[in-house]
């Protein structure tokens, strides 16, 4: 199983934080961001890896390189523009080939175990799988709905949050135009209605780490 990293967002909420630093490079706990994703798919097995860039793409190339480092092969899809979750994921699909691959953001820290994904299966025709977690303070109202089946739901007295992991079925992508900025969530909706996507609830460690405030907090926390 491949995986791919979106690490091309601007990460503007960080502020002068990232004016000179892609948010993927910024440090939780003395290492970059980055560089927890890129140990922990190498502990679970995996061994190429995707990474798309955008802003400030040279110093994230400079500092994953080929991958050796990790013991990972390391491939970039460089946007001239970011093109959006959908938009970024479809330009690098031909890397990322015919079956099933992971979809991490850069910018979050977790520990949930990427070795799960490996045995991870989807069926019954469903085009992907999605990581949700309890529902932080600045997202209270959540994202999806997830039923006892394991499939996700837009209608449900309680929705979780999606937590930026995921794996993908690459024909969930066949039909947007390469090159195009796409977002991921509408796409996501129309086919949590149709009953293509199934889920699981995390509890363990999470955040997106999307402000200095969070950014703080995480490396308060021992």
């Amino acid at each position: 199983m491949k995986a791919m990293i979106l690490a091309a967002g601007r990460g503007k909420r960080m502020g002068y934080l990232t004016q000179n630093c892609p948010k993927p490079l910024l440090k939780v706990k003395g290492r970059c961001l980055i560089d927890w994703h890129l140990s922990k798919l190498c502990e679970a097995g995996f061994k190429d890896v995707v990474i798309n860039v955008s802003y400030l793409s040279k110093e994230i190339i400079e500092f994953v390189g080929d991958g050796s480092n990790w013991g990972l092969n390391i491939s970039i899809s460089e946007e001239i523009e970011a093109l959006e979750t959908a938009g970024g994921i479809k330009k690098a699909i031909k890397y990322l080939g015919d079956d099933p691959f992971v979809v991490i953001n850069a910018d979050i820290f977790s520990n949930y175990d990427y070795k799960n994904l490996t045995i991870r299966s989807l069926h019954n025709g469903s085009m992907g799988h999605l990581v949700l977690v309890n529902n932080p303070e600045h997202n209270l109202e959540g994202d999806f709905g997830l039923l006892d089946d394991g499939a996700l739901t837009m209608n449900s007295d309680r929705l979780l949050t999606f937590s930026g992991i995921a794996i993908y079925d690459p024909k969930f992508f066949s039909k947007l135009t390469e090159g195009s900025k796409i977002k991921l969530s509408p796409i996501l909706e129309i086919s949590i209605n149709k009953n293509c996507i199934q889920g699981e609830l995390f509890e363990g460690i999470w955040s997106d780490v999307g402000t200095p405030e969070r950014l703080n907090n995480i490396n308060l926390d021992e």
